[in-house]
């Protein structure tokens, strides 16, 4: 079986702004298929690389093209969230770069039988950690219409939430809803026949929510931009890509709450609420995929890179 494809999202931006030492020690907080992560050990000569995915297969796969670099290169089973704990287990007191691509892999994707995706059929599962309890399937026919309607207004920005959410109480009291496609066609419903002919696929929106819901993505992501930071050393960079608006803005305002966090009135001639800044923006606004980068690959599209620097 050929290994599955994948084309890492602002490579080349990531390893320019990650200001990357020989002998520097970096986290790669969520690895994937190791793109990111095998340009960051080849500039490697005394350094080291810490690799976390909750996904074992992406391990198990990134391990072998991250192979030649021996053990400068440390694979964690775990969440993106715990990094900072997860550097303290190992007995690494801070490091020289963080870099978190906040997308779903595209072999996540792509695997049909991982249940994420809307184009084909599969069991209701998107959890990206497959001993995790949580399924689409228990969302989708177990949780009541309040908590359903707003992870479709809230994560999936979707406008036809309430619609959706009764399609889906009414299919579930005659069956349980089991597979993707049938939730997709329960989806599609709920639309109204403008909504279908859309260039977007009109599932797009609900899948996403549902997978943010079943792998608490959010949660994890504020818990990172909390903890994470006091992990780098001085100079040390934080690079992450998100790919929809709920992720950049939490990256944003973590980076903004350790950039200018005073609370201080403006005309106070000094700070006296005990701020100490801890992270400097590198560039104001985020760096987005060239033109050349998306028509290449079009997943890249909403991806956006923030970077800051521990100060």
């Amino acid at each position: 079986m050929d290994e599955p494809r994948h084309v890492s999202v602002l490579l080349d931006e990531c390893i320019e702004n990650l200001n990357i030492k020989p002998d520097g020690i970096y986290l790669d907080g969520t690895l994937g298929l190791g793109g990111h992560s095998y340009q960051i050990a080849s500039r490697l000569k005394g350094g080291r690389l810490i690799c976390i995915d909750r996904d074992q297969t992406a391990i198990d796969r990134a391990g072998k093209r991250l192979a030649p670099f021996g053990d400068k290169v440390t694979f964690v089973h775990g969440n993106f969230s715990d990094a900072a704990e997860i550097l303290e287990d190992l007995g690494i007191g801070a490091v020289d770069g963080m870099l978190f691509d906040l997308g779903v892999s595209s072999p996540q994707l792509d695997e049909t039988q991982r249940g994420f995706s809307y184009l084909h059929d599969a069991p209701l599962d998107m959890r990206m950690d497959s001993s995790d309890s949580l399924t689409a399937y228990e969302v989708v026919n177990s949780w009541d219409e309040n908590r359903l309607n707003r992870i479709f207004w809230d994560y999936g920005e979707e406008r036809y939430a309430r619609r959706i959410t009764g399609a889906i109480l009414s299919a579930r009291q005659k069956k349980p809803i089991e597979s993707t496609l049938e939730l997709v066609e329960i989806i599609k419903s709920a639309m109204p026949a403008a909504a279908l002919r859309e260039k977007q696929h009109p599932a797009k929106r609900s899948f996403q929510a549902i997978r943010i819901a079943v792998n608490d993505e959010l949660g994890a992501i504020r818990q990172m931009m909390d903890t994470a930071p006091d992990k780098l050393r001085k100079g040390g960079r934080l690079c992450v890509i998100s790919f929809h608006s709920l992720e950049d803005r939490i990256v944003k305002t973590g980076i903004a709450a350790r950039e200018n966090g005073c609370t201080c009135p403006r005309e106070a001639p000094i700070c006296t609420c005990g701020f100490v800044q801890t992270l400097k923006s590198v560039t104001r606004k985020p760096i987005l995929p060239s033109a050349e980068e998306t028509e290449r690959n079009p997943r890249a599209r909403s991806a956006k890179l923030r970077v800051a620097e521990r100060v």
